[in-house]
């Protein structure tokens, strides 16, 4: 993935290329939650199982290195990518970070595109202005939301609804992902808002049966798309 920047590689405002981001970002992105999950490479393998391509690791209490190095080696055959929240040297045994708006304003951007190098770069977003900043410092895609109200997610704030992710789409060329209270059924109306992925959490982990409700996700998202 090349990138060309109109500035400095610490200069924090300066523009990158968005041309050569990932063409695989797009379609279910799963997050797998220690905080939901009991047994997450378990949960990663159901997930594959029920192709999944695009996976979070989100350990709000620390993340194991070791995890990640198993989980990345599990995505391995399955071609799928594995992006790691938070945490920038467990996510260099990955295929991308992804940082929220204060984990944003604490780092030197430049610094961090350049540490990630190829590697993936997600930043949460909330509204458009939000989205514009993170496509101007090197983000490869921004997550939006809630777009419902989410209980795994202390500060998400108030949910912004199918209108609000829509009007982060229209702001910015990066790829969506549409994150907070989404359930299966609400994939047809998040597909209507131009996103390219939907993020799920609990409709896929507590579900009965995870690797059937993922098989599921995914035929319902690309049916909407």
């Amino acid at each position: 993935m090349t990138r060309t920047s109109t500035g400095s590689p610490n200069d924090c405002s300066m523009t990158l290329s968005t041309a050569d981001a990932p063409s695989d970002l797009h379609g279910i992105y799963a997050l797998v939650d220690t905080a939901v999950t009991a047994s997450p490479l378990l949960y990663l393998h159901d997930l594959l199982d029920g192709g999944v391509r695009l996976v979070q690791l989100r350990s709000k209490a620390g993340v194991d290195r070791r995890l990640v190095r198993a989980m990345a080696d599990a995505c391995r055959p399955f071609a799928a990518r594995l992006i790691v929240n938070d945490d920038l040297e467990a996510a260099l045994d990955a295929d991308g970070l992804h940082v929220g708006q204060e984990d944003l304003a604490k780092v030197h951007v430049g610094l961090l595109r350049r540490r990630l190098a190829n590697r993936i770069l997600g930043v949460s977003c909330g509204v458009p202005a939000e989205a514009v900043v993170a496509e101007a410092a090197g983000a490869d895609y921004v997550g939006v939301g809630p777009y419902a109200a989410t209980a795994t997610k202390a500060d998400a704030g108030a949910a912004i609804g199918a209108g609000g992710i829509e009007a982060v789409v229209r702001a910015t060329r990066l790829p969506v992902a549409a994150i907070g209270g989404i359930c299966i059924a609400d994939l047809p109306a998040v597909a209507a808002t131009g996103a390219a992925m939907a993020a799920l959490v609990t409709a896929l982990a507590r579900a009965a049966d995870p690797v059937a409700a993922a098989r599921s996700a995914v035929a319902a998202w690309s049916a909407a798309r």
